[in-house]
């Protein structure tokens, strides 16, 4: 027995499930494709047990527009199942807060932000009932700030580079520049961003370039991360640990760029106790033409 109008609004197309589609089509006039099949099913949505659902980073921001709710989503690589979880986290969020959400996706991948990208469209054809459209940052729009003195205006921005653009050609580049940029920025702040950093180099030649670059900066000596070479610069002395990863540093630069190694020069950098010396080849190591362009005064 039907008890209200809002029992019977519903439960008319229960009773004929077909004229929830004519409806569609002739009196909203919605290119609804004719079905071949439809089935009644339970209408219980309640979840018995918990189901543990987090999105991996949520901010307030307060603007003279509005409240937004800004949604981070880290994501690795292509998964489908976030074409059902991206719509469940907004909807429920706007739900809970009534505050408009905004997806936001960051990956270290090309493939993955393309995909991302793409508009989650649920529907049919012609209209769609719920659209997704995720804000992604990637290696495709992130900015390549391999200039120490950009970084230093704009260190986070600088370590989100480094932290997309850690592979390939320009990582020695841009890994040196916020090297320099984080000496600007007190110690702390410094430190949660050197292992921001290292967590996300997958490339094992980019990872060893960073701590050797952060054997030179003083607050990394207090980091958990300097373990390894705190413990080595404790054999030889603070100052020889520094020598020793400087001339690693520069040897790696330059057959990470391809550039052939002579032994007379790995002899010569392997030689030199100037630490100052060191970080000015090591400069160069990021622009040389080849392995001689370290001892040419420029």
């Amino acid at each position: 027995m039907v008890g209200s109008s809002h029992e019977a609004l519903h439960r008319i197309f229960q009773k004929d499930p077909t004229l929830l589609t004519r409806a569609l089509q002739r009196v909203l006039h919605v290119p609804f494709p004719e079905p071949r099949e439809i089935a009644a099913l339970n209408v219980d949505l309640t979840e018995v047990e918990p189901v543990e659902r987090r999105v991996d980073t949520l901010l307030r921001a307060e603007t003279d527009e509005g409240t937004y709710l800004l949604v981070v989503e880290s994501q690795g690589k292509v998964d489908d199942r976030k074409r059902g979880s991206w719509p469940y986290y907004l909807s429920y969020l706007y739900e809970k807060y009534r505050c408009e959400p905004v997806l936001i996706v960051i990956t270290q991948s090309s493939n993955t932000a393309r995909w991302a990208s793409q508009p989650i469209r649920l529907g049919f054809p012609g209209w769609h009932s719920l659209t997704v459209r995720p804000l992604v940052l990637g290696p495709d729009n992130v900015p390549v700030i391999a200039d120490e003195r950009q970084a230093e205006r704009d260190v986070p921005l600088a370590v989100l580079s480094a932290m997309t653009h850690g592979r390939g050609p320009q990582a020695p580049a841009i890994l040196e520049s916020l090297a320099s940029a984080l000496r600007t920025i007190d110690p702390d702040s410094a430190a949660v961003f050197v292992q921001f950093v290292d967590s996300c180099l997958a490339d094992p030649q980019a990872k060893q370039m960073w701590r050797d670059l952060m054997t030179a900066i003083q607050y990394f000596w207090r980091h958990p991360l300097a373990e390894q070479v705190r413990e080595e610069g404790r054999e030889q002395g603070l100052e020889q640990g520094h020598i020793e990863g400087r001339r690693q540093m520069i040897l790696r630069i330059l057959e990470w760029r391809g550039i052939a190694v002579p032994e007379t020069v790995r002899e010569h950098v392997n030689a030199c106790m100037d630490l100052d010396q060191l970080e000015i080849w090591a400069k160069r190591a990021l622009h040389t033409a080849d392995a001689a362009g370290l001892f040419i005064e420029e």
